[in-house]
């Protein structure tokens, strides 16, 4: 793909740069590929009156054709990697071969507080290590034993989730018996997910599962949420994993504002924040594309509303309080007006500092869950532009989520592979691209800034306005690191 540097700003680009992706295939793939690929248009009248910058459309939660190297992860991962992973007074067991297990020994950074290995087990690795035995006879019994070790082993353990692998959807383990078993012998919650990773198209499904696990097996269990003392201002802080501290960044704002946040679902969650989330309020939740599903249930079962926010960048975040405030009384809506007030003379010496560094930046975004729409705005109060952006494991509701924070124009492209992201990469050509760890070296590689949005690159938080900071700070010292004055990217190289 040879494309000059004045075509860095020709409107016809992301079209363009779509076809020449899309020739590279054979035709049944560039059919089904074509459906995945769009750019953002102008909305519909009633998308506008409800404040859509654009429409995206494109088809999502399909398949991945075999080959072309997706960037997904499997169920597994969205149920123990994403839902139960981060629940910090549970031991979740993998259960099947320790590879998977390995996966989930502190893959992804979820803060919390308490002492690991006594009363809290987020970063620790418990896996049923399956042989060809298990395989030939069954695991069963074997989970039995573990349970049994890890309830004299770890007695502050205030329950335990079994986390399915591949096998043992495909041998027929038992587990719900098993989970039933035990917890009348130990007393303690024993929750059975059948999140195998071959079930489904990507992680999304074993966010499903997870978030169905929590309702079957923890709501109206025991009866101890009756002694829960309520107030008027109870909320759950729902889909928040606390990758950098986010969750304690938001907890700030809303408790500021008046509200008792009584659950955190599920960075730094114990057990009984689950089991009281039906006494709640009002639910509000971060990343929708996880826990949507408990939410809609809660709702439907325990009449409490829910309410999508986004704390990344001072607008995004002004606009959340006050909406999230308009469900309440008078008292908390004065209360979100003097924080906003009171937060504002950092937000002018953030900007200050950094927007004149970062304004007319480019940006090309590839996250799961809700970052690829709900940073936009973090990066439009710097002055940044989105040229692109996309998810791993998005449903259309997601794309129509996502038309209200990008403009027309923006380059969409959903479950994209490994070559399509490098090729609207090298011809997009952005300052700065935000994405996960596996398309971090390769970007870099072609001398582009970097972030890592799966974990902040180890930073954060990023939620917040200590955390828009941070991330204004960190945008800053990725695109302007002299670093890249040093080699010439590949396509600004003389052929030999």
């Amino acid at each position: 793909m040879s494309l000059d540097e004045g075509t860095i700003n020709d409107p016809t680009l992301p079209e363009r740069l779509i076809a020449e992706v899309l020739e590279a295939y054979p035709d049944k793939s560039r059919k089904r590929r074509q459906k995945h690929l769009s750019v953002s248009t102008t909305p519909d009248a009633e998308e506008k009156a409800e404040g859509a910058l654009s429409e995206c459309d494109v088809k999502s939660n399909v398949k991945s054709i075999p080959g072309v190297m997706t960037i997904r992860g499997c169920a597994y991962a969205g149920s123990k990697g994403v839902v139960w992973g981060p629940v910090k007074d549970m031991v979740h067991i993998s259960h099947g071969p320790v590879g998977c297990g390995q996966y989930s020994w502190s893959q992804r950074r979820n803060y919390y507080i308490g002492n690991t290995g006594v009363d809290s087990f987020v970063t620790m690795q418990f896996t049923s290590d399956f042989q060809e035995r298990d395989i030939v006879f069954g695991g069963d019994k074997k989970l039995e034993k573990i349970i049994d070790e890890i309830d004299e082993l770890f007695p502050l353990a205030k329950g335990i989730s079994i986390q399915s692998e591949c096998p043992i959807g495909l041998i027929g383990d038992d587990i719900e018996a098993v989970s039933r078993k035990k917890k009348k012998e130990t007393g303690k919650t024993i929750v059975p997910v059948r999140c195998e990773g071959f079930r489904g198209v990507s992680q999304s499904l074993g966010h499903h599962i997870a978030n169905d696990a929590i309702r079957d097996w923890v709501f109206n269990q025991d009866g101890s949420e009756d002694k829960f003392e309520t107030t008027p201002y109870d909320v759950n802080v729902i889909g928040d994993y606390n990758i950098g501290g986010d969750a304690w960044s938001s907890r700030i704002l809303l408790e500021e504002i008046g509200l008792r946040v009584v659950g955190n679902w599920s960075g730094d969650a114990t057990l009984a924040e689950m089991e009281r989330a039906p006494k709640a309020k009002l639910n509000l939740i971060h990343c929708y594309r996880s826990m949507n599903y408990i939410c809609r249930y809660m709702e439907e079962k325990y009449n409490i509303p829910w309410v999508e926010y986004n704390f990344f960048g001072p607008s995004q975040i002004a606009a959340s309080l006050r909406k999230i405030a308009a469900l309440f009384d008078e008292t908390i809506q004065a209360n979100a007006e003097r924080v906003i007030a009171k937060y504002q003379p950092l937000v002018d010496a953030i900007l200050a500092k950094y927007k004149p560094r970062l304004e007319g930046k480019t940006v090309m975004l590839y996250v799961g869950g809700l970052r690829p729409r709900h940073v936009v705005n973090a990066y439009d109060d710097l002055g940044m532009v989105i040229t692109g952006t996309g998810y791993e494991f998005a449903h259309s509701d997601d794309y129509q989520r996502t038309g209200h924070y990008v403009r027309e124009g923006t380059l969409i492209y959903d479950d994209v592979t490994g070559y399509e992201l490098e090729r609207f990469i090298e011809g997009m050509r952005p300052d700065l691209v935000g994405s996960g760890i596996k398309e971090k070296y390769p970007v870099q590689k072609m001398g582009i800034p970097f972030r890592q949005m799966h974990s902040w690159d180890y930073s954060g938080p990023y939620h917040g306005y200590d955390g828009f900071a941070i991330f204004a700070r960190d945008m800053d010292l990725a695109i302007n690191n002299p670093v890249w004055g040093l080699f010439k990217a590949p396509w600004k190289k003389e052929a030999a």
